[in-house]
C-alpha cells in the first residue's frame, strides 16, 4: 500500500483552536503595532510531512521594539526557544502580526528572517529538526501563513495551515483570503486539498465514505479488516451479491466503486483493524477522522490517534433498544443516535464516557476468554457488554448525514449559534427529541500533539 500520491512535498502545519485564539489575542492587542510569539512544533513523520504546534510562547510586548510595520525580536526570546526545543528536536516558528491586514511576507520580514533564522540555526546544538525552523504571519482575521527554512536559509512555503478548534480552518499556500461558503463550489475546491479517514467501512462508514467522495475530498483513507457477507448487503453502500459470494474485502470493494465516479480521488484501502501499526500511521496522515466502529477498543484507538496527531474526530453510533410489551413481545423502546466531535486539547471520547475501562475489559475477555466473559456477565459483573444492536440503513444514513453536516458546519460555518455548543448531539426518533451538549459540559484531560513517539499511542502492542 502507498500513501496518497497527491501529497505535497512541503510540510503542513496544524494548531489547536485554543492555542490559535490565545495567539490571536496576543498578536493583536489593539494598539496597531506588530507583536510576536514563538511556536514550538513537533513533526508527525512517518505518518505525514506535518508540524503540530505543541506550545505557544507569547513574547511580552515590552520586550520587543514594535512598530506598525516591523518589530525587532529580542535575543533572549530566541535563546530561550532554542533551549526549550532542541532536546526534543522540535522546530521553532517565529510568528508575528500584520495589523494592516497584508497576507504575505514583506521585504522587512525577509530581512528579519535572515537574521533570526541564522541565530536559531547558529545557536542549535545536536541534530537539526527534520523540518528546520520557520516564520509565520497572522492577519487580523486570524489567518496564518508560514514558511520553513533549512540550514542554507532558503525558504519553503508551508503547504496547508489548519486550525482545529470549535471551528475548522484550512488555508492553502497561495489561496485568497476569506472562508468559502458552505455547499458551494468553493467548498468543493477546499475539500479537494484535504484527506478524510474513515475507520470502519460498514453500515455507517460506507455512507460517510460515499459522502466524502462525492463532496470532493482530495484523498480518502479507508480502514476495515472485514469482508463483505450476505448479511451486510442491506446496509453497505455499493456492495453486491458477487462481493458477498466472493468474500471481498469491504475496503477494496468500496475503493473500486468510488474510482468509477471519481477518477481524481486518491484512495488508500487498508484491509486491517485500526489496532494495527500500519493502520494507525495511515489514519495519522488525515486532516479529519470519521470513527464508524462499533467497539470500545476501536473508539479508544481513534481517540488516541486524534489527540496524538491533532486531528479533528467525528464519532457516531446508533442504537435500537427494545423492551417487553404488555403481551410479552419485544417492541422498540427507542431509535437513537449519538454524534461526538472531538477537537485537539478538548474532551476526548474517553473523557465523555463513550468508552470506559469496563467496556474495554469486557471486549478483551469476550475475545480471549469467552468462558470467563460469559460467567462474569451471568453474575452481573460486566455492565454494558458489547452486543451488536439491531440497526437499519435509514438510521445509519441519519447518523452519517449528521456527522458529515457537523464537519461542514465547522469547516464552513453556517449555524446561527456557536459551534462550541454542539460538541455532542443525541437524537431520539421515537420521542422526537434532539439534545445538544457544549464542549464546556465536559472536562478535558488529554495533552495533544505527542506524535509518533514509541510505543505508538503509548500502547506496547503498537511498538516498532
Amino acid at each position: 500500500m502507498t500513501a496518497p500520491a497527491f501529497a505535497p512535498s512541503a510540510f503542513d502545519l496544524v494548531i489547536s483552536g485554543q492555542d490559535h485564539a490565545a495567539l490571536a489575542a496576543h498578536l493583536f492587542p489593539g494598539d496597531g503595532m506588530e507583536a510576536a510569539a514563538v511556536l514550538l512544533c513537533r513533526h508527525v513523520l512517518p505518518a505525514r510531512r506535518k508540524l503540530m504546534v505543541v506550545e505557544v510562547r507569547l513574547v511580552a510586548h515590552d520586550q520587543c521594539q514594535r512598530r506598525a510595520d516591523a518589530l525587532v525580536w529580542p535575543g533572549q526570546a530566541l535563546s530561550a526557544a532554542v533551549d526549550a526545543a532542541e532536546d526534543e528536536g522540535m522546530s521553532i516558528i517565529l510568528a508575528h502580526s500584520h495589523p494592516g491586514g497584508w497576507l504575505g511576507f514583506s521585504q522587512v520580514d525577509d530581512q528579519s528572517d535572515a537574521a533570526t533564522m541564522a541565530a536559531l540555526f547558529g545557536g542549535w546544538s545536536g541534530p537539526l529538526p527534520v523540518a528546520g525552523h520557520g516564520s509565520a504571519v497572522m492577519t487580523p482575521d486570524g489567518r496564518l501563513i508560514a514558511r520553513l527554512y533549512g540550514p542554507d536559509l532558503s525558504p519553503t512555503p508551508v503547504g496547508l495551515v489548519a486550525v482545529a478548534g470549535d471551528d475548522l480552518s484550512f488555508w492553502a499556500h497561495g489561496e485568497e483570503a476569506g472562508r468559502p461558503m458552505a455547499f458551494s463550489t468553493d467548498m468543493t475546491r477546499t475539500l479537494g486539498r484535504l484527506r478524510a479517514c474513515v475507520i470502519g467501512v460498514s453500515g455507517t462508514g460506507s455512507i460517510i465514505a460515499e459522502q466524502a467522495a462525492r463532496l470532493g475530498f482530495g484523498a480518502l483513507i479507508l480502514i476495515d479488516f472485514d469482508q463483505v457477507e450476505a448479511k451486510n448487503l442491506n446496509r453497505i453502500l455499493n456492495s453486491t451479491i458477487v462481493d458477498a459470494e466472493g468474500g471481498r474485502l469491504k475496503v477494496e470493494m468500496f475503493a473500486d466503486a468510488v474510482r468509477r465516479y471519481r477518477a481524481d480521488l486518491d484512495v488508500l484501502a487498508l484491509p486491517l483493524g485500526i489496532a494495527t501499526r500500519e493502520a494507525v500511521l495511515a489514519a495519522a496522515g488525515a486532516d479529519v477522522l470519521f470513527s464508524c466502529v462499533d467497539t470500545a477498543e476501536g473508539r479508544q484507538i481513534a481517540d488516541l490517534i486524534a489527540q496524538a496527531f491533532m486531528i479533528p474526530l467525528f464519532d457516531m453510533g446508533v442504537s435500537i433498544p427494545t423492551r417487553r410489551g404488555a403481551d410479552g413481545q419485544a417492541v422498540v423502546a427507542e431509535v437513537s443516535g449519538r454524534l461526538d466531535y472531538v477537537q485537539p486539547g478538548g474532551a476526548t471520547l474517553g473523557d465523555r464516557g463513550v468508552y470506559t475501562p469496563a467496556m474495554l475489559r469486557a471486549e478483551y475477555l469476550a475475545r480471549v476468554a469467552p468462558e470467563t466473559f460469559a460467567a462474569e456477565r451471568e453474575a452481573g459483573y460486566i455492565k454494558g457488554a458489547p452486543d451488536q444492536a439491531p440497526s437499519v440503513i435509514a438510521l445509519n444514513m441519519r447518523a452519517a448525514s449528521a456527522a458529515m453536516l457537523e464537519f461542514i458546519a465547522r469547516a464552513f460555518p453556517f449555524r446561527h449559534q456557536p459551534n462550541r455548543l454542539k460538541a455532542r448531539t443525541i437524537f431520539a426518533l421515537a420521542d422526537g427529541d434532539e439534545d445538544f451538549y457544549s464542549e464546556d459540559d465536559f472536562t478535558a484531560s488529554s495533552q495533544p500533539g505527542v506524535g509518533a513517539v514509541e510505543p505508538l499511542l503509548g500502547l506496547p502492542a503498537l511498538g516498532a
